[in-house]
C-alpha cells in the first residue's frame, strides 16, 4: 500500500505512547475485546493486501511496455510480502488467518468491483488514490495499538514504490494530453467517495473493531476526533491529487 503525504497525527507513538499504546501484545492481549479487535484488524489488512497484489499483477496486463509491466510486477510482489506477514503474525498469535479474514472478504471485493479500472491511468490512480486512503485510515487506528501491533501494521502500510512511478505516469500523460486530467481528476473523487464508504462498513460490521476506533477499548477516538481523522485523511488526499496533477 502506498503511504507518500499520510496525515501528519497518523504516526508511530512510539515514546510519547499511553494506555494500551504503551503496552506490548503480551499484556495488551489480555484483554479479549482488544484481542479480538486486533485480530479483525489485521484480518482486514491481510485480505486487503492480497487483493492488492491480485489487483497489481491484472493491471500489469495493461501496462504499455514491458518495463512498466515489470515495475507492477515487483510492487505487487512487495504486497505479496506483507500479506505473508500479517498471515503469519496472525498465526503466531494462534488465530486462523483465514477465518480472519473471511469478514472482509464481500466488503473489499465489491470495492474492487466497484471500481474496477477501464485503462492503465485510471489503475495507477487508483493504486495511488484508493488505496492511501485506505493505509491513512489504518495508520491513524494503528496510533491506538499495542508496540507489536502497531510496528507491524506501519511496516505493512510502508509504499511499495507506487507513490512515485504513479506520480511520473500520470503527470506524462495529462503533459501529453491535458484532457485525461478531467477525466482522472473524476475517477479519483469517485475513488475517494468509495473508499470512505468501504472503511466504514468494514468497521460497522464488527462490533470489537468499532467498539476500539471509537474509544471502547485501546484508548480510542472519541467522536470529535473521528471527525478530525477523517479531515486529515481528506487533506492528505487532496495534496495526493496535487501531486498528481489534478484537481480535487
Amino acid at each position: 500500500m502506498t503511504s507518500s503525504d499520510k496525515p501528519e497525527n497518523a504516526a508511530d507513538t512510539a515514546g510519547t505512547a499511553t494506555g494500551i499504546a504503551a503496552q506490548d501484545w503480551a499484556t495488551a492481549s489480555a484483554d479479549p475485546q482488544y484481542r479480538a479487535a486486533v485480530v479483525d484488524l489485521l484480518g482486514a489488512l491481510a485480505y486487503g493486501e492480497l487483493a492488492a497484489f491480485e489487483r497489481l499483477a491484472e493491471d500489469a496486463k495493461m501496462a504499455p511496455t514491458l518495463e512498466d509491466k515489470a515495475e507492477l510486477a515487483k510492487m505487487a510482489s512487495a504486497e505479496f510480502h506483507h500479506f505473508e506477514r500479517l498471515r503469519d503474525r496472525l498465526s503466531e498469535i494462534g488465530e486462523e488467518p483465514t477465518r480472519a479474514m473471511d469478514p472482509f472478504v464481500a466488503a473489499l471485493d465489491g470495492f474492487h468491483k466497484q471500481t474496477a479500472p477501464s485503462d492503465w491511468l485510471e489503475g495507477l490512480v487508483k493504486a495511488y488514490v484508493g488505496d492511501s486512503i485506505a493505509s491513512d485510515f489504518y495508520r491513524e487506528v494503528a496510533t491506538r495499538l499495542d508496540s507489536d501491533t502497531r510496528a507491524l501494521v506501519l511496516a505493512v502500510l510502508d509504499d511499495t514504490g507506487h507513490a512515485g512511478f504513479a506520480v511520473e505516469k500520470v503527470r506524462a500523460a495529462i503533459d501529453a494530453d491535458p484532457r485525461v486530467g478531467g477525466r482522472l481528476a473524476l475517477w479519483a473523487r469517485r475513488l475517494m467517495g468509495e473508499a470512505l464508504s468501504q472503511s466504514q462498513r468494514v468497521v460497522a460490521e464488527r462490533d470489537a473493531l468499532s467498539t476500539m476506533l471509537v474509544g471502547g477499548v485501546a484508548d480510542g477516538f472519541d467522536l470529535a476526533e473521528v471527525g478530525k481523522m477523517f479531515s486529515r485523511i481528506t487533506e492528505a488526499h487532496t495534496k495526493r491529487m496535487a501531486a498528481l496533477g489534478l484537481a480535487a
